[in-house]
């Protein structure tokens, strides 16, 4: 049986060996015939059967880094929007996908799920409660989600129900999603926003699932075994 490979983008913004781990712990319990690389060739990328972009620190820094590694985008845009390799973005790596982010200025995102980037702050009654957002948080699927859109995040989160599921979270900025038809699984910290986005081979999470205990273990497996 074929050996499936799931890359782990090193492009200078992320915790690489925290999330490898976790992949690795994943595949080791669940018996998958699959290997995790971490890698920032491009050459990589092309040969991935499913990849992982983390992503730790602001928008503008960690944008500017993916765009500075050789080929990097170009590569990801061949694999994720022209061959569907199934992608997941975590926490920054997910506000990546966005049209624009507005941290420390107005930077271009990738544009691959419409929408921008803005302070947490800002959608929250001033002083009530401590930024960035630290710790864990129930997620939930949101009561207008569309249900043909829900089959992306897989069953960790068709099983919640309305009881929701706990996630680890630290950040400041959030993901404001211009068609609510790619928000898959939202959390209230002061006011709702997302925290699972998505669309057709392409999702990102606002939570690292990494650090997530069982449930974020639950949800890597998940996504090892989609096939959009």
């Amino acid at each position: 049986m074929t050996t499936h490979t799931t890359l782990i983008i090193d492009y200078g913004s992320g915790n690489l060996r925290s999330a490898a781990r976790a992949f690795e712990r994943v595949i080791a319990d669940e018996g998958l015939r699959a290997e995790v690389v971490v890698s920032n060739r491009a050459e990589d990328v092309a040969k991935a059967d499913r990849i992982v972009l983390p992503g730790q620190g602001a928008f503008g820094d960690c944008i500017d880094n993916l765009r500075a590694t050789p080929g990097m985008i170009e590569a990801l845009e061949e694999a994720v929007l022209e061959r569907a390799r199934p992608f997941l973005g975590i926490c920054v790596g997910m506000q990546l996908l966005a049209t624009r982010g507005l941290e420390h200025g107005n930077h271009e995102g990738l544009d691959w799920i419409p929408g921008q980037v803005t302070a947490l702050a800002d959608h929250i009654p001033a002083g009530t409660l401590k930024i960035p957002h630290m710790g864990w948080n129930e997620v939930f699927v949101p009561p207008d989600a569309v249900k043909d859109e829900q089959n992306i995040v897989l069953r960790s989160v068709e099983s919640w129900g309305t009881q929701g599921e706990h996630f680890y979270f630290v950040h400041s900025f959030m993901f404001e999603c211009k068609d609510k038809r790619h928000i898959l699984g939202a959390v209230d910290y002061g006011s709702a926003f997302p925290a699972i986005v998505g669309r057709d081979n392409i999702m990102g999470v606002q939570f690292h699932p990494e650090k997530s205990q069982s449930a974020g273990l639950k949800l890597i497996g998940d996504f090892m075994r989609w096939d959009p």
